[in-house]
């Protein structure tokens, strides 16, 4: 975007708490640094656990062997009562394969394969030296469609479908109409988060308001159009806010599910909550007790919730009532995840269900059972999410952490195997909400999805993480949405239900953005045009770019509303933190 683009900014600047256990600020900017410079290497797609990286040849040094005498250094500063010396070694890392000799991994902009790893993006070696290929050089990475997996057609024509093929199908004009691609950032509400941000949903029916969720459990209500205009509730949960769904009889109901094993329901209007269920009414007793809840949809026809935990099973509850419906029914495999709920926009009581077992699995609410599943679509590793196409609801679109995203054209047809498989750039090792490509839900030919992409791209020696817009008929990338400005991971995309806007969560910040009209190209042409930022109340813009603590009394630098033309004059605006609600 750089000096020729224009877009609002508001900067949120928090204190920091002081104490041997503060949480900095940056903590997930860092998680963001982190995961971009570090490849997935495990083989199951679950989150790595345990302390930093050890070099090879410390660990070697570090073991004794067999009754080898110990250094007369090592063995006077023993006694002395001294620390040894710590010999530090600049041998070359892998951060693949944790071997030394060579290195791996993300190098600025450049992604360096490990000679010992397969292809990072499409996970194929190739069979001899001729079709092996680095990440670099992948096919997939130059066009997307390259690879995907027709779907299975028996050939049924007649003489007259031949005829209508070769002569008269080619005169015929194309109906599907064009799509607009927001790819011009409109506006952003910087470190708007405590933590990075989990989940996205617009409100059905007010077009300019967005919620969002974090990974501390917070929960915001932000009007972009208002840029100033934003409520923080940072009292519905304790944890990671995984899901938010919308009550379709008041949209001023908002549920929401946690990782903390609540189910809670606020009023957006006087932002009272109450909780609906509780997984763990004992409180903690250990991660082998403790329930978390990812997958969550409502059922308007029957005014059920559906809930499903970490330890694989689903709860039902009466949205009237307030209480559970029956025992927990085991839907994936016992002690696995849960990872995303959908029911069929056309037929609700069709569930879709995907785990970390790696499966998604179509079920019918009205006969649920124990291995009662109507299919099971096999997967190679954990599944991130699954959804029912938003129109007809007759395909399926799944995110699994393999980097494959796969389609299914018919629900009631073969679903043995996918009818296409998209490789696209999602596997990630740990640090960021995973990746899971979402429908429009505005096309009404249910061919258009969005996902954010892990691995970065060189783009004039920056490195940076596009959003991607794919075509799921063929695979074609339509689409690859960026911005300089914006050089952290966008993994929590979503398209609004009735405008041409995309929302992105990327850290603890989110972005709006829109299409680019021709008259936005033509003055961009003519002349520069300033970007707008706004800083906290809590902060002031040193000359370095950041920010430094000024007094909470500070007024709003231009809440006379007027600008001049020759220099924008900076504005203010804080999100006060409270015990439950909270406005700016």
């Amino acid at each position: 975007m750089g000096p020729t683009t224009r877009a609002r900014f508001v900067h949120n600047r928090r204190r920091r708490r002081r104490g041997p256990y503060a949480v900095s600020d940056d903590d997930d900017d860092e998680d963001q640094q982190e995961a971009s410079s570090s490849s997935s290497s495990s083989d199951e797609g679950e989150e790595e656990e345990g302390s930093g990286e050890v070099d090879d040849d410390e660990d070697e040094a570090a073991e004794p062997s067999g009754k080898e005498e110990e250094p007369p250094v090592a063995t006077a500063a023993a006694r002395s009562g001294r620390k040894a010396s710590i010999t530090i070694s600049l041998k070359k890392v892998c951060k693949v394969c944790k071997s030394t000799g060579h290195e791996a991994g993300f190098k600025g902009a450049v992604y360096i394969d490990c000679p010992r790893k397969p292809c990072f993006l499409c996970k194929m070696p190739g069979s001899d030296a001729l079709d092996c290929h680095t990440t670099l050089t992948c096919p997939h990475r130059v066009a997307m469609e390259h690879g995907v997996i027709p779907a299975s057609r028996r050939n049924t024509n007649t003489s007259l479908d031949y005829v209508f093929q070769s002569q008269v199908k080619g005169k015929i004009p194309m109906v599907k109409p064009q799509f607009l691609i927001p790819n011009q950032l409109e506006c952003g509400n910087i470190k708007f988060h405590q933590r990075r941000v989990t989940c996205l949903e617009f409100h059905p029916t007010k077009n300019n308001v967005l919620l969002s969720g974090d990974k501390k459990g917070l929960l915001g209500v932000w009007d972009y159009v208002k840029l100033h205009e934003k409520i923080t509730y940072d009292s519905v949960h304790s944890c990671i806010l995984n899901s938010m769904k919308f009550d379709t009889t008041n949209d001023g109901l908002l549920y929401t599910a946690s990782s903390d094993g609540t189910i809670s329901s606020t009023d957006l209007d006087t932002g009272i909550g109450s909780s609906l269920l509780n997984l763990n009414p004992n409180g903690w007793n250990g991660p082998s007790t403790w329930r978390m809840i990812y997958g969550m949809d409502f059922n308007s026809d029957k005014g059920l919730l559906l809930v499903a935990d970490s330890f694989g099973f689903l709860h039902l509850l009466d949205r009237r009532l307030k209480a559970r419906i029956g025992d927990p029914i085991l839907i994936h495999k016992k002690g696995s995840k849960v990872t995303s709920l959908h029911c069929n926009p056309a037929q609700p009581e069709v569930l879709l269900s995907s785990g970390n077992d790696h499966y998604a699995r179509i079920w019918d609410t009205r006969k649920l059972e124990p291995n009662s599943a109507f299919a099971s679509l096999a997967h190679g590793r954990v599944v991130n999410s699954g959804y029912f196409s938003p129109q007809s609801g007759n395909k399926i679109l799944t995110t699994c952490q393999d980097n494959r995203i796969r389609v299914w054209d018919y629900i009631f047809g073969n679903l043995e195997s996918p009818s296409r498989e998209i490789v696209h750039s999602h596997d990630f090792n740990r640090h960021l909400t995973p990746f899971k490509a979402e429908w429009d839900p505005k096309d009404h030919t249910e061919t258009v999805a969005v996902i954010g992409r892990y691995i970065s791209e060189n783009y004039n020696g920056i490195a940076l993480h596009p959003i991607d817009f794919i075509d799921t008929s063929t695979g074609k990338l339509l689409a690859e949405v960026m911005d300089p400005d914006i050089t952290t991971i966008s993994p929590v995309n979503k398209l609004h239900p009735r405008d041409d806007i995309l929302a992105s969560g990327s850290s603890r910040s989110i972005f709006i953005w829109k299409p680019k009209t021709e008259s936005d190209a033509t003055e961009e042409r003519n002349r520069e045009k300033a970007k707008e930022f706004v800083y906290g109340s809590g902060s002031r813009k040193k000359s370095n770019g950041k920010h430094e603590n000024s007094s909470d009394d500070d007024s709003d630098g231009n809440s006379d509303g007027k600008k001049k033309k020759k220099a924008k004059k900076t504005r203010f605006t804080h999100t006060v933190k409270g015990k439950g609600k909270s406005k700016a």
